[in-house]
């Protein structure tokens, strides 16, 4: 049986939820209703959180772009599908992609696709091709970068 909270135990249940680490609005919302608050009260939180500087939906999604591209080394495809996914718009999501510099974005993709392409044992030329152009599609490249470094380390 989950606990009940009163209003004031939520909000500094809440703070430190969202002191941890950066939070989108959605992924707080679905915590204060995990809680059993009811849409008001959640309203209400998320007013305050805002104005306490708790939540701040731009900077989630340049953390999470920053974050995204440098240690998991996702796309620019991926973030913004799961930044969609996250309900932040379009206009943020333009922000967030800021955040990750032209160099360091092809920097990234040469040095995954190298790697890749090398840990790849497949004798047969066409199902090499495809797992390498599966991955890093999967991983958010776009497809032009991808089929470029095909030709590339095929040549």
């Amino acid at each position: 049986m989950s606990p009940v909270y009163s209003t004031k135990e939520a909000i500094h249940k809440i703070e430190h939820y969202c002191a941890y680490q950066e939070r989108c609005h959605e992924e707080v919302v679905q915590k204060l209703r995990s809680m059993k608050m009811n849409s008001d009260e959640i309203d209400t939180i998320m007013v305050r959180l805002i104005n306490d500087n708790f939540l701040n939906e731009e900077r989630f999604a340049q953390s999470f772009a920053r974050g995204k591209h440098r240690i998991k080394h996702w796309g620019k495809i991926r973030i913004v599908n799961e930044l969609k996914a996250k309900k932040i718009t379009q206009t943020l999501i333009n922000i967030a992609l800021k955040e990750i510099s032209t160099e360091e974005y092809l920097s990234t993709f040469h040095t995954l696709a190298e790697r890749n392409w090398e840990s790849i044992l497949e004798t047969n030329n066409l199902k090499k091709r495809k797992k390498f152009c599966d991955y890093l599609l999967r991983k958010g490249f776009e497809s032009n970068l991808v089929y470029e470094k095909v030709k590339e380390l095929e040549a």
